[in-house]
């Protein structure tokens, strides 16, 4: 499999702008060109999964496809042991059609007093993130990261998206929200599933 090239273009298959801008973020210091799904009027695909890595290629095989370019689509979401596992592959379809996470985050603390989940250790979570590079003839790679916590109320920060005003990861006091974006990017998810992207991109990855 060919790896993209310094400076190549890259679509970046969310139509989330608070991930979009993640991700280009983390992209930036490899030199790749990179512009969202959104931005080229691609549509989003069905979310037919069963995983996240399993959606994360279906988001990034069709926007390869539909734009001809190489596409990095990212599938994530919060699992929340107390509740099975859930919200899980369904993180943003619980903030409704509109993915209201104030909605969304309100729903997962109702059902942790309902459980009564009340300690940090009560309330364990973590975040799993799976990100796919596809290319237009439909080959791909995915490459995954975690990272462990426990949920809070109410939440905390502005800095953040999604679920991360409620997400204090293990050995911090802050929220990923609370969080300046360097040092949550410092071990995020997302990062450490960009770390083996990179590792790889850099050609230290196996094939």
């Amino acid at each position: 499999m060919i790896r993209p090239e310094t400076g190549s273009r890259i679509v970046i298959a969310s139509h989330n702008p608070g991930k979009v801008r993640e991700i280009g973020e983390l992209l930036a210091p490899l030199g790749f060109s990179v512009i969202a799904a959104g931005a080229l009027g691609l549509p989003e695909p069905e979310e037919t999964g069963a995983t996240f890595a399993e959606n994360a290629l279906i988001k990034a095989r069709a926007a390869a496809r539909a734009s001809g370019l190489p596409a990095l689509a990212d599938d994530s979401g919060l699992c929340v042991d107390a509740l099975d596992g859930a919200p899980g592959i369904h993180s943003a379809r619980w903030g409704g059609p509109e993915k209201d996470f104030d909605m969304a985050m309100r729903l997962i603390e109702e059902k942790l007093q309902a459980a009564g989940a009340v300690t940090p250790e009560q309330r364990k979570a973590h975040f799993t993130c799976a990100l796919a590079l596809a290319w237009p003839d439909g080959e791909a790679r995915v490459f995954e990261g975690e990272v462990h916590g426990h949920l809070v109320w109410p939440p905390r920060g502005e800095k953040g998206f999604g679920y991360d005003p409620v997400f204090v990861p293990e050995g911090h006091e802050m929220t990923f929200a609370e969080m300046e974006p360097d040092q949550k990017h410092a071990m995020s998810h997302r990062a450490r599933a960009f770390e083996k992207l990179v590792a790889w991109l850099r050609g230290n990855g196996d094939d």
